[in-house]
């Protein structure tokens, strides 16, 4: 195929604007980006789209799953939040429950422009089935957990070996397009022993597999790993686990040596603005940890504690707390906010075939309405990218393709019944409060 549009925003590291741009998509991967003067001959059917295209948004932390328990605890600081609402509310789902919220919630997603989610959650099964159903990708590492009433799932060791299985058997990526990858997802430091963390993380390591674990997070959790290691960075660096892939969430509770060593070991971070906030967990030190080069992507969270599923609200959040927390108007520019949504939260996936638009990386495209009052200079390239970020958003989303195929069009999923989807949602979330 080949795609037509006024505006083409790839995404490359100078945030560039292209006018009148061509996307050439072939085998589910981007073939040519470029000004259509320049295109190279083609007999490929032509999309012609009015508006801007631009590549899919990543969700760098994710439980999506969660969304039948959207709004319970609504008040509550973090740990209480948890272990008096979530887990006992988490120990009723099953398998189809989950399902239910994942599908919802990948439609949401898709919505918003958002293609591919980290998400965090147990049932995989459940979890890859929606993702496969409605077309979006994930990057998914199944919880493991050690924790009052979480034997119900197994142990710690039989979660890890249920992962390192399935990888063992279909590889890191799998499924149509590539749409699914495998990782471990052990909850935090106060929910698995030290050797768990260390064990999980040789795991990881031995397949080349991301380690998606939640990090000091609130100052009340970890206490007693800070107390004997200083820092939960250094009790996962003591532990082997930074010699690895390492996606940290959260990661609000930072020290400057923390931060530093983050970065002298390649871990990235999952920036949630929205749930930090929403549970006075505190406000990570983001242009910090950009400047010592940690790579940084945003996260929603899941929407029982962020809410919202829409990355466009992180992005526009996490400008306004860089902004007012340093006292500097400039902390974080529209086109850094933009690439932080999509090329940066690839590259804190370890993914550079997503989030850009570029020869060779998966065709992820989102199709953006630019006749809208939001633009007041549409012609304006640097007027442009800060009218999408501060004004615009997910509510300019038309249309999406995920590795090439469309999963969303005029907003309605192409996959599946949005309502029939919804309807199944609320069907668990009244179960749950019955």
């Amino acid at each position: 195929m080949r795609f037509t549009a006024p505006v083409v925003l790839p995404c490359d590291e100078a945030c560039s604007v292209l006018r009148d741009g061509v996307v050439d998509v072939e085998d589910g991967h981007i073939t040519w980006v470029g000004p259509a003067a320049d295109a190279p001959p083609s007999d490929d059917t032509v999309t012609a789209l009015s508006g801007a295209l631009l590549p899919g948004l990543i969700n760098t932390h994710a439980h999506t799953p969660m969304s039948p328990l959207r709004g319970m605890g609504g008040d509550l600081p973090l740990m209480r939040w948890l272990m008096d609402v979530m887990w006992p509310a988490e120990g009723r789902l099953t398998g189809p429950d989950v399902h239910a919220g994942m599908t919802a919630g990948c439609v949401e997603l898709l919505r918003t422009g958002c293609t591919t989610s980290a998400e965090m959650y147990f049932f995989p099964d459940a979890v890859i089935d929606a993702v496969t159903a409605v077309g979006s990708r994930v990057v998914l590492t199944p919880g493991i957990i050690a924790a009052p009433g979480w034997d119900r799932l197994g142990s710690w060791e039989e979660m890890r070996d249920d992962i390192s299985a399935r990888i063992d058997d279909v590889g890191l990526r799998s499924g149509p397009g590539g749409r699914i990858e495998l990782g471990y997802g052990p909850h935090s430091a106060y929910t698995l022993p030290p050797e768990a963390l260390a064990s999980i993380g040789e795991h990881a390591q031995a397949r080349g597999a991301l380690l998606h674990v939640h990090v000091a997070e609130a100052a009340e959790e970890d206490v007693a790993q800070r107390a004997e290691h200083g820092s939960v960075p250094a009790l996962l660096e003591k532990l082997g686990v930074l010699d690895g892939r390492v996606l940290a969430a959260h990661a609000v509770q930072l020290s400057d040596d923390d931060i530093a060593l983050l970065a002298s070991r390649g871990a990235a971070v999952a920036h949630c603005p929205g749930s930090n906030a929403k549970l006075a967990a505190g406000v990570a030190r983001v242009t910090a940890l950009r400047r010592a080069g940690v790579r940084v992507g945003l996260g929603t969270d899941g929407p029982a504690s962020g809410d919202d599923l829409d990355i466009w609200a992180e992005a526009r959040l996490a400008g306004l707390l860089a902004r007012v927390t340093s006292a500097d108007a400039a902390a974080l520019t529209a086109a850094e906010l933009l690439l932080m949504a999509t090329r940066e939260g690839a590259a804190a996936l370890g993914r550079d075939d997503l989030g850009t638009l570029a020869v060779g990386t998966g065709a992820d495209l989102v199709h953006i309405d630019l006749d809208h009052s939001t633009f007041v200079d549409p012609s304006d390239d640097a007027q442009l990218i800060s009218n999408l970020v501060w004004a615009g958003g997910s509510r300019l989303v038309r249309d999406v393709w995920v590795a090439g195929e469309q999963v969303l069009a005029g907003g309605e999923p192409t996959r599946v019944d949005r309502a029939e989807a919804t309807a199944a949602l609320r069907a668990v979330a009244a179960g749950l409060r019955s």
